[in-house]
């Protein structure tokens, strides 16, 4: 009878493994880290987003989208301005480099995509993509 595999190391291994193969095959004119794509990338479908929103879409703490903010704007990538509706609040607008940048990583992501996707069927992807959303709800915080 075959052991089941322990799940949890594989998940943890492949994350750190991928994280590091995008960090060091990225595009020279490319500026941003993968967390700031994840940023960049809420932007895109959700332009003038709470640093609130992002964190939770992105499954981060609020304190580390504030520092990745604070780098993002420093670089251009995206700008603050007060929510109108609530002066305390403030809400994040991609900037034309911010956008940039997003198709740069679109491109490489795409690419990235396809190597992850190849020699499985559209079924296995089914399943993988199904298991990988049951583990993102049943570990909700």
């Amino acid at each position: 009878m075959r052991q089941q595999p322990f799940f949890i190391f594989l998940l943890n291994s492949s994350q750190r493994r991928l994280q590091r193969w995008i960090e060091s095959h990225r595009q020279p004119d490319f500026q941003v880290s993968a967390a700031q794509a994840g940023v960049l990338f809420v932007l895109e479908k959700q332009d003038g987003a709470l640093a609130g929103d992002i964190a939770q879409t992105l499954d981060l703490v609020p304190s580390a989208v504030s520092g990745l903010i604070d780098r993002m704007q420093r670089q251009q990538l995206l700008e603050r301005k007060k929510c109108p509706q609530d002066g305390r609040a403030t809400r994040l607008w991609l900037t034309p480099l911010g956008k940039d940048q997003l198709t740069l990583f679109k491109t490489q992501l795409a690419a990235l995509n396809l190597r992850l996707t190849q020699g499985f069927t559209s079924d296995e992807l089914a399943i993988v993509e199904r298991w990988l959303n049951h583990i993102r709800q049943e570990f909700q915080d």
